[in-house]
């Protein structure tokens, strides 16, 4: 695994509690793998947080996403949850918005043992769908057309800007990162004849 650079803002950083809360309520993990060729590809899946790992699924067939895992089993992906965007300053580019990320570094394998290929739909459906439709529980006719794969986390980070209170967003406050800039001035409107009208 490669080392990590010094975390920059660390005001963002999240706590490990917090960081697994984000990933197991997550709806989305993109993962990027890298193919034999040395070219990156980052895939959507839906996934989730279970014993310590991250299990996501796509078909059996041979695809693009499982070649890279043959390929190379170092994988990084990230779950991320947007919020509100929000503004803290008086120039047009003082605005961010509220948001969550988790990057995990690790190793990809191949789920072989049908029991927890099982339990990952189980989860997955629990998750994702949740209701009871009176259809069959636990009844997966098509288990061997999925590959389920699980990530085993080697590094986690995860950083988060919460969203401030209406006190502390502009107008209300003054946040802007360049309090010496001055706007300038907007231009004089032309006349017809394209002369600068009199004020």
């Amino acid at each position: 695994m490669s080392s990590a650079p010094p975390v920059r803002r660390t005001d963002k950083l999240m706590s490990g509690e917090d960081a697994q809360r984000l990933l197991a309520r997550g709806r989305c993990a993109r993962v990027a793998t890298v193919g034999a060729d040395g070219a990156p590809y980052v895939t959507p899946l839906l996934y989730v947080w279970m014993d310590g790992e991250i299990l996501m699924h796509n078909s059996a067939a041979p695809g693009h996403f499982r070649a890279n895992v043959d390929a190379a089993t170092r994988v990084c992906l990230v779950v991320d949850e947007p919020g509100e965007v929000f503004d803290y300053g008086r120039f047009e580019c003082d605005v961010s918005i509220a948001h969550a990320s988790v990057v995990v570094h690790g190793i990809i394998r191949i789920v072989y043992d049908r029991a927890l290929k099982q339990k990952f739909c189980d989860a997955l459906m629990a998750k994702y769908h949740g209701r009871d439709v009176g259809r069959p529980k636990g009844f997966y006719p098509r288990l061997d057309h999925i590959t389920v794969y699980a990530v085993a986390p080697a590094r986690i980070t995860a950083k988060e800007t919460k969203l401030p209170a209406v006190a502390d967003q502009w107008p209300a406050r003054d946040g802007t990162k360049t309090p010496d800039a001055v706007a300038p001035s907007p231009p004089r409107s032309q006349s017809a004849s394209g002369s600068p009208e009199k004020a």
